[in-house]
């Protein structure tokens, strides 16, 4: 009826999830239900920014004003409704396609995994995700607060940084090496004690990931 519909709009407006109740086809009431905005998620949002995250997207399936709700809050400019699993990978590809690639997915639930397999980085929140997503992602935050995604995308930046310097330091002492024992600057004792010296430099270089700070 009128007043039926004029009910669920009104409540669906308020950005909940509206769930009518019938009994024997008869309308008795219904049931609006809505998310809880993580705290700190601005602020989240500014951190990462700050880290080097170009954008962030919300893909939900939530109704498009639930979604405009949140993502006024959250302080997100573009957001998709409505998207079923199918819909939400197809949206990360677009989002690849104008990134070059580039794209960091991060969900919960089931709904989510098709999405986290196809981004180029998965990553569930392992407190109150669900088997499947946390299946399906590349990296799984143990806590459920979504506050440690920066620590992890500073520490993999880290990571990536010494992995790099490890394998120019690699590279150039094996050239370096190499063209000493050519040369006759380098007897083999000598050459074999500076290779071995080298790999414990790359170790203790690598070793500093320990000292690594939130």
């Amino acid at each position: 009826s009128q007043q039926v519909r004029q009910i669920y709009d009104d409540l669906e407006k308020t950005g909940s999830t509206v769930m009518l109740i019938a009994v024997d086809t008869v309308f008795v009431g219904a049931i609006a239900v809505s998310d809880m905005q993580r705290p700190g998620v601005v602020e989240l949002l500014e951190r990462m920014h700050s880290l080097g995250i170009e954008k962030a997207v919300m893909l939900t399936g939530d109704n498009k004003n639930a979604a405009r709700i949140i993502a006024e809050n959250a302080g997100i400019s573009e957001y998709y409704a409505e998207l079923l699993p199918v819909a939400k990978v197809a949206k990360i590809t677009e989002l690849e396609q104008q990134s070059g690639g580039r794209v960091a997915m991060l969900g919960d639930g089931v709904n989510d995994a098709p999405a986290m397999a196809k981004a180029l980085v998965g990553i569930a929140m392992g407190g109150a995700g669900s088997d499947v997503a946390m299946d399906a992602a590349d990296v799984v935050l143990m806590q459920d607060d979504i506050n440690k995604l920066p620590v992890a995308f500073a520490l993999s930046k880290k990571a990536t940084k010494i992995i790099k310097q490890n394998v120019i330091l690699a590279i150039l002492s094996i050239v370096l090496l190499v063209l000493g024992a050519l040369m006759g600057l380098l007897n083999l004792s000598l050459t074999v004690f500076l290779h071995e010296s080298t790999s414990i430099v790359v170790v203790l270089n690598g070793l500093r990931l320990l000292r690594f700070k939130e």
